[in-house]
Parts: structure tokens; C-alpha cells; sequence
């Protein structure tokens, strides 16, 4: 492939990669500076031997981890058809294995012959990528290890393992922070340490994590558990659970467990909570959660449903601990879906309501706190019971919705309304959700392309694919809660609004119409800053219009 005649003078004077690629649907490259050659780490092409560099010419997603790929094809389509660069970060796969993390952008242009073509610059920022994550890493790890017996560190790109936290007296601290081959040291710790009716199923589960097979159906880290010599020669039963924490690098983290100690101390616990308040319990039978809240302010969960847990903002996993110490209320209430002032209104006042999202019903509930004392007692703990609310305001929000318009104003703040009564999104994501699915015109938004607007620094992944459907799930439940689930119309996981059912500022304006001429001020959806495309497209209309 010849070099464009025009770009040499790009090799001396960009410290960064250069590439241009055709806009097909396998780009090949047609013009690669020596410095994108380099960062890549093509080997010196010799005789009779694969010629890389040729390869890759031919097409540039070979570059691309697998992982990476939609989401570089998404910019190129979003490039393509805006006719607007794009900037963003990119993990390279180099030619041998290894990663690179640049940032950089692409555009489209027209080369010599008038064909349209992609140009991409990149800045190689893999080191100052890898301090951030080790950085990160190490903060990370520090909150595991509080949890955690031993963390090991699996490298899939280095196939190596290594110890990077476990007890002073642990067999493992002499080989802490050494990298060793993945499938030596394995072999070597289920042969020795594990008992043989636990073997087999470890190693499939290591293998399957190793060759990324191990997924779990529910979305969660896949767990394990079995039993193992311990310290002290004697066996004992440990739980296991891989965490990711980039495409190559995931944390084991295994713990002791003592899982019929812990039911009791926990029944134990629920025993005296019911003895402290029989009367509460009887009442309300349907309780969903119980705390113990000491003279100091500090909290200790007794009991919760899964629901709550996710309601406080912890995982299963994590909950187990709290149970074993008292937290600072503020601590304890950081990651709540409820604000902390109303977590300060239950300890002043000793009752106080929140909102919940139940994910097996689908639907928004109210539960309410009651604490066994009103008034603090610097001698003695109180205990909070938890209990779902059950009331007629969903149908009254209903009839309410029958009797008046859905309005939406997107001229300024976002807002919906029934009549005059603004809709109360409980969730800024479903609102932001519902905001995305107006803006389109009631064209259909699909998870991916949501994704990219309400968290647009993260690409499509398990994780966000999981956040985008509790949104989805909680846009859903708010509209019926209101009685107006028939705005939003759902087909194969995508959605749209249905224009025809909601009374739109937007809508009006664009209809031409005079007596709506005057509505569009300058200002569009405010609150959302993926608003401005559209914004610009109000402004030229309008100045057409003038």
C-alpha cells in the first residue's frame, strides 16, 4: 500500500498515531503513520513470515479487543451520520497481545480521489492509565480486604496469579505479590490444600473463569464454595467470588465462613428484637427489615429482604459484615436512596417513611420506620422495624390521570404533568429515561443506544445493561402508578413514546402552527447536556422561520 503523498510531513511533526480507513463495514486502513506503527508494536515483517502489518491494513477492527468493538463501531456510526468528530478513550490490542490505552478522536474527511474516509489521532496515555487504575486498585482493595480473608489478583492477559492480601499467619504470605503461571499454582493449591470432594468442581470453576465462561444467571459474581486446610492444619469452609475489575484483571477474594454460627447468632439477634418489640411485630407482620440503633447513633442490621439491601445501596455480600459491627448512621445511609435528613427525621422523631423499588413485583412501594423508643435512652439501644405501606394512592393517581392531559415541557427544565400536579420521578435516571424517549419524536431507543446517553463515559456492558433495566423497570412501574402506562410503548426491549397521547410543547412547535410559533425560547431540556443536538436544531429551525 502506497503512503498518501500528502501526509509524510505527519510522521515528523504529530507525537502521536495518525490512521485513515474507508467507511465500510470492515475499514481498511489506507494511510498509518510510523508512530501508530510503533504503538502497536507490529514485529519487522521477514521473509516467509506473517506480515502483520498487511493484516492489519486490512482491517482496522483487528486492533480492537473484542470487548471494545460495538463501542467503536457506534462512534464511527455516530461520527458517519452526524458528520461531527468524536473524542473518547480506547484500549488497543497490540500486535503482540499486550493492551494500549489512548485517547484521542475520530472525523471524517474526503481524500484525494473524493471518497469519504474516517482519520483517527491517538495519544498513547497506557502509563498514566495504568497509575489511575493502580491508584484505584489499591483503594479498592483496601475496602475488600476489610471484608475478605485472602484477595489474589488473576492476570488473563499475563496468565499469572498472586496473592496480594491474606493474614500474617496465612501459607500464602510467603508468595505474596509474586506473579506465578495460573495453571501451576492452581494445581498445586487444589492438590494440597483443598478436600477431594471439592476439587473438580473448583477446577471447572477456575477453568470456566479462565476461558470466560463463568457468568451467573442473575447478573452477580458467580460464588463457590468448599473446603480447604486452613492455618492450623484443620479443614474448614471457605466462600469464594471472582470480581472483575477490567477485561483482564479480576480479584478472588475468598473468607471463612461459619454459616450455622452465623444464622444463629442472626435468629438469636431477631429473637430479641421481637422480645423488645412483640407488639410492633404482631401489627405488622409483613416487616422487611429490623436494626439495632446504639445511644451513640451507630447502626447494626439485624434482618432485611434483598429488596432493602439494595434499597441501603449494598449487595448481599456486603450486608453479612454490617451485621456483625455498628456503623456510623451516616456511613451506613451514604449509599441509601433515601436522604440522609430523613434518616436523621426517624432517630429525632422515631417514625419516618421511604420509597423502595420492588424488582420481583415491578412496582414502587412505601415502607415505613418506626423506632421501639421516641426519645433516644443513653442507657440502651433502640430497634428500628421496617414494614411495607399498602395504600389507595396509586388508584387516586390513577383516576387523576384520567380526568386530565399529560403535559410535557421540554422548553427549559424537563418536566411531566397530570393536569397541573408535576409527576414525582422518584429516580433521576427514569425521568432522564422518559426525557430521551420524548426527545426522539416517538421513534424507538434501544438499551444500547439509552446507555450512551444516560451514562455516556461507560460503555455497554453487564453492568449498565443491569442499571438500564432497574430505570426501565422504574420508568415503567411510575407511569402505571400514575395511570398512564399507555404513553410508553415497549416492543423487543425497546421503547418510545407515543406522541398522540401526551401534550407536548416540542410537538406543538414543530407542527408549524402559528399559535405555537412563539413557545420555543431558547432554551431545551436544560437538565441533560445530550440535549444540545436538538437544541441546535430548534435554533436553526427557528431562524429559518424568521
Amino acid at each position: 500500500m502506497n503512503e498518501n503523498s500528502e501526509l509524510p510531513f505527519l510522521n515528523d511533526t504529530i507525537p502521536c498515531g495518525f490512521v485513515r480507513y474507508t467507511c465500510e463495514k470492515q475499514p481498511r486502513i489506507t494511510y498509518i503513520n510510523p508512530r501508530m506503527i510503533e504503538l502497536l508494536r507490529f514485529p519487522e515483517a521477514k521473509d516467509g513470515e506473517m506480515d502483520y502489518l498487511e493484516m492489519y491494513k486490512s482491517n482496522i477492527f483487528l486492533m480492537i479487543p473484542m470487548e471494545e468493538r460495538r463501542r467503536f463501531s457506534k462512534y464511527l456510526n455516530h461520527v458517519f451520520s452526524s458528520d461531527a468528530p468524536i473524542a473518547g478513550n480506547m484500549t488497543l490490542l497490540r500486535c503482540d497481545g499486550t493492551r494500549a490505552h489512548v485517547f484521542g478522536w475520530v472525523a471524517k474527511c474526503v481524500n484525494e480521489r473524493g471518497e469519504e474516509e474516517f482519520q483517527s489521532v491517538c495519544m498513547d496515555v497506557t502509563e498514566s492509565y495504568k497509575a489511575r487504575k493502580t491508584k484505584e486498585n489499591a483503594r479498592y482493595l483496601n475496602a475488600l480486604s476489610s471484608v475478605y480473608d485472602k484477595i489474589f489478583e488473576f492476570n488473563l492477559d499475563a496468565n499469572t496469579v498472586k496473592c496480594l492480601h491474606c493474614e500474617e499467619t496465612s501459607y500464602f504470605k510467603r508468595f505474596e505479590n509474586i506473579a506465578m503461571q495460573i495453571e501451576d499454582a492452581l494445581e498445586k493449591w487444589l492438590t494440597s490444600s483443598v478436600t477431594g470432594e471439592y476439587r473438580e468442581a473448583l477446577r471447572r470453576y477456575f477453568t470456566d473463569f479462565c476461558q470466560k465462561r463463568l457468568s451467573a444467571a442473575d447478573g452477580r459474581p458467580p460464588k463457590i464454595t468448599y473446603k480447604a486446610r486452613s492455618t492450623d492444619d484443620s479443614y474448614r469452609q471457605y466462600m469464594g467470588v471472582f470480581i472483575k475489575v477490567d477485561e483482564a484483571i479480576s480479584f478472588y477474594c475468598c473468607r471463612e465462613t461459619k454459616e450455622t454460627a452465623d444464622s444463629a447468632a442472626l435468629q438469636a439477634e431477631n429473637d430479641q428484637l421481637k422480645g423488645t418489640m412483640r407488639d410492633l411485630v404482631m401489627q405488622f407482620s409483613d416487616g422487611i427489615a429490623a436494626f439495632e440503633i446504639s445511644p451513640e447513633g451507630m447502626v447494626k442490621p439485624l434482618y432485611a429482604t434483598e429488596n432493602v439491601c439494595e434499597f441501603f445501596g449494598y449487595t448481599e455480600e456486603e450486608w453479612l459484615p454490617l451485621t456483625r459491627r455498628y456503623t456510623p448512621i451516616e456511613h451506613f445511609a451514604a449509599y441509601s436512596e433515601a436522604a440522609y435528613e430523613d434518616f436523621n427525621e426517624l432517630l429525632r422523631t422515631g417514625e419516618a417513611e421511604f420509597s423502595y423499588f420492588d424488582y420481583q413485583t415491578e412496582t414502587e412501594r412505601r415502607i415505613k420506620a418506626i423506632c421501639s423508643e421516641k426519645e433516644p435512652n443513653p442507657n440502651s439501644s433502640r430497634y428500628v422495624m421496617l414494614y411495607a405501606l399498602e395504600g389507595d394512592s396509586r388508584e387516586e393517581k390513577t383516576l387523576l390521570a384520567e380526568s386530565r392531559t399529560v403535559s410535557v415541557r421540554t422548553f427549559g427544565y424537563f418536566d411531566v404533568f397530570i393536569g397541573n400536579t408535576p409527576i414525582a420521578f422518584r429516580n433521576k435516571k427514569s425521568k432522564e429515561l422518559f426525557a430521551l424517549l420524548v426527545d426522539r419524536k416517538g421513534g424507538y431507543v434501544s438499551s444500547e443506544e439509552a446507555i450512551s446517553f444516560l451514562w455516556e463515559d461507560e460503555p455497554v456492558s453487564t453492568l449498565t445493561l443491569s442499571r438500564y433495566r432497574k430505570v426501565a423497570l422504574r420508568l415503567k412501574s411510575t407511569l402505571e402508578e400514575y395511570g398512564i402506562p399507555e404513553v410508553m410503548e415497549t416492543v423487543d426491549g425497546k421503547r418510545r413514546i407515543v406522541q398522540d397521547r401526551v401534550d407536548c410543547d416540542l410537538y406543538n412547535y414543530l407542527s408549524g402552527r402559528e399559535e405555537y410559533a412563539q413557545l420555543f425560547k431558547g432554551s431545551y431540556l436544560t437538565n441533560y447536556s445530550w440535549g444540545e443536538t436538538t437544541l441546535g436544531e430548534l435554533m436553526n429551525h427557528r431562524e429559518k422561520a424568521v
